[in-house]
């Protein structure tokens, strides 16, 4: 039963990638408006119309995919119930966060593709690909825990508030940007350049501290956890190098669908190094049919 709830959960992480790249390739097509309104297709159909032509198409299927990943959820709910505690509880919030995510993408399309909430959008699927991963690490196998020194913990946190700020830094570059899901669609306003200059500020501090995790997290022996930060730095650099790449060619947009797949490897390569520095959780004392310890009953002395 574990093994069948552990590949649901691993599903849930995927799913919920695939719907963020999906997402992308609505953007990156001018499909944003396929469907004009929410959540109706048009107003009189649930579904895309002939007349919509293929950016119907496009935003419809991903519409359609939501219901895939949101079955996947509760797929996982059924099979955690079962459960007592954290692995019940995360699977509702995974399934939870689906509609969450799904209503703003709503907003979204209400709001004539308004790049904050386009951007909220983005970060709110992040949220949810956080709660499938802490879901899908819960099911992992009892295995001896490695002790870890507190002042480590901190620097894996200050690794992942830097991966954060570059994914929430990430939306206002794209909301500056020419790909707004639509012709008509707003920008945001801010200076495209200055933006992205900011964005790269944040991703150098991020490849340093991460170094910096990797060489101390060495340094102390912790070889899981190092070898997370190594893949961590590795997912950065490749990442780094489709974002300058795609920076100075203007933007093609299979470099930038390939950067919003890479900005979610990050992310969950990232998780994956907190997740290497969690506290040892302490299992229960047993429990055995073994009577109490008591003093010893004292024997009266004989008297002769």
């Amino acid at each position: 039963m574990v093994s069948v709830l552990r590949r649901l959960a691993l599903a849930s992480i995927v799913a919920n990638v695939a719907i963020v790249v999906t997402g992308g390739a609505v953007r990156l097509t001018d499909s944003g408006l396929g469907c004009p309104t929410w959540p109706r297709c048009t107003d009189e159909s649930y579904t895309t119309t002939a007349e919509m032509g293929v950016h119907g198409v496009i935003e419809f299927g991903n519409r359609l995919l939501t219901f895939v990943v949101a079955a996947v959820a509760v797929a996982g709910v059924v099979a955690a119930w079962r459960h007592r505690g954290r692995l019940r509880w995360l699977s509702v919030a995974v399934f939870l966060g689906i509609p969450a995510q799904g209503v703003i993408g709503g907003f979204t399309v209400l709001t004539d593709l308004n790049p904050w909430v386009v951007g909220l959008h983005f970060l709110a699927s992040i949220a949810v690909i956080a709660l499938a991963y802490a879901f899908w690490r819960a099911t992992d196998p009892p295995e001896p825990a490695t002790p870890v020194p507190p002042a480590l913990r901190p620097l894996a946190w200050a690794v992942a508030i830097a991966s954060a700020a570059v994914l929430v830094v990430g939306t206002w570059v794209t909301g500056s940007g020419p790909h707004s899901g639509d012709h008509g669609a707003a920008r945001n306003g801010l200076d495209p350049e200055t933006i992205s200059q900011v964005h790269a500020d944040l991703v150098f501090l991020l490849i340093g501290l991460t170094v910096a995790a990797w060489i101390t997290l060495r340094a102390m022996g912790q070889r899981t956890a190092a070898r997370a930060a190594a893949v961590l730095l590795a997912v950065e650099l490749g990442q780094g190098l489709i974002g300058f790449v795609q920076y100075f060619t203007d933007l093609p947009v299979l470099l930038v669908g390939a950067h919003m797949l890479g900005a979610c490897l990050v992310w969950l390569a990232t998780l994956s190094l907190v997740w290497s520095l969690r506290p040892a959780s302490t299992p229960p004392a047993a429990q055995t049919d073994a009577p109490a310890h008591t003093q010893p009953v004292p024997i009266p002395a004989h008297v002769p």
